[in-house]
């Protein structure tokens, strides 16, 4: 069966989605009739929130976006996008390491489904300097979130550094 040019899957932790993703969703689900965000498992990462808070939190998130749906995955991003019937792969990219790192990631998906075209949007500049590791160490130090992330996320982060905090405390005594 043909894959679909006109549904695109964006792939990432998302741990925790920032405005510089809900960009790349915005500007995703406007040049596709259907956009699928895909929460993933990276076994490599030591994750901030779990796979089912991610999806919950970019659910909240993408509810504005009547073309967009929000699933968890496992395994190869290129292996989901294919199970989705879809032709595209979306990808965000904000720096020139992005750049590298992501090109030899089209390659290899390429090589391991060639039918699966990446299509790469650059960062808008106000949200090039964005990773979800700065937003962690920001809400992790008690530092404003507000310039980085959406209001349901800012809480969500909020909360889950006080309850780290509250561990380490308990840990130390």
């Amino acid at each position: 069966m043909a894959l679909n040019p006109r549904v695109a899957v964006y792939t990432g932790m998302f741990d925790p989605v920032h405005h510089g993703h809900v960009d790349i969703i915005r500007r995703g689900a406007a040049l596709y009739d259907r956009l699928i965000v895909g929460v993933g498992i990276n076994p490599e990462k030591h994750a901030f929130f779990e796979p089912a808070e991610r999806v919950e939190l970019l659910l909240a998130v993408c509810k504005r976006f009547k073309n967009v749906e929000v699933l968890p995955f496992s395994g190869l991003a290129v292996t989901f996008v294919r199970s989705l019937n879809a032709g595209i792969m979306l990808r965000g990219l904000r720096t020139l390491s992005d750049m590298e790192y992501e090109f030899n990631m089209s390659l290899t998906n390429q090589n391991l489904d060639d039918e699966i075209e990446t299509v790469f949007l650059m960062a808008q500049v106000e949200h090039s300097h964005f990773s979800s590791t700065l937003i962690r160490q920001i809400g992790t130090f008690g530092g404003d979130l507000h310039p980085f992330v959406p209001p349901e996320v800012e809480t969500a982060v909020v909360a889950r550094a006080a309850e780290r905090r509250n561990l380490n405390y308990r840990d130390e005594r």
